[in-house]
């Protein structure tokens, strides 16, 4: 029997967005063995105690790894790719209802607060380091640049 689905998108739902959630997600794996506590004492030392807006360094942290691990280059799609992304809002903390923090404060802390630190090659490292601690990635080395090489023939 043909039967139209009617509109249900006003309706309220009571939902937990951990059962939104694949229980073999790679973010809930990453979740599960990473423990990003240590970011907060990294970089403590650039922000101030007691001036500026309230932010939360290991979530702007995370959001960028989101981007490394989908290909999300560009700061403002990544925003409006955590907006719609339930397992993204998983990761992060956020709840459905919860804004996005806005791509202008990734770029700022990233062309700003850190310039000119290794604090982001120190992170990675150390979020490298932990994931080969627990299995999660291999001990091979892949190295890769944009230099084009022109094959050679054999020479008879």
């Amino acid at each position: 029997m043909f039967k139209p689905k009617r509109e249900f998108q006003n309706e309220a739902e009571f939902v937990f967005i951990d059962d939104l959630m694949p229980q073999d997600h790679l973010l809930r794996k990453v979740d599960k063995y990473i423990d990003f506590s240590f970011i907060g004492e990294r970089v403590r030392p650039f922000y101030s105690e007691n001036n500026g807006r309230p932010s939360d360094p290991i979530q702007l942290f995370k959001m960028m790894l989101i981007g490394y691990f989908y290909g999300i280059r560009s700061e403002r799609q990544l925003e409006r790719e955590i907006q719609t992304n339930v397992a993204y809002r998983w990761f992060l903390g956020l709840k459905l209802n919860d804004t996005v923090p806005h791509h202008s404060t990734i770029s700022w802390n990233r062309r700003t607060r850190f310039k000119d630190t290794n604090i982001f090659q120190e992170i990675f490292d150390e979020i490298v380091f932990l994931a080969m601690h627990h299995k999660m990635v291999g001990g091979r080395v892949l190295f890769s640049d944009s230099t084009h090489l022109k094959g050679e023939r054999e020479q008879k």
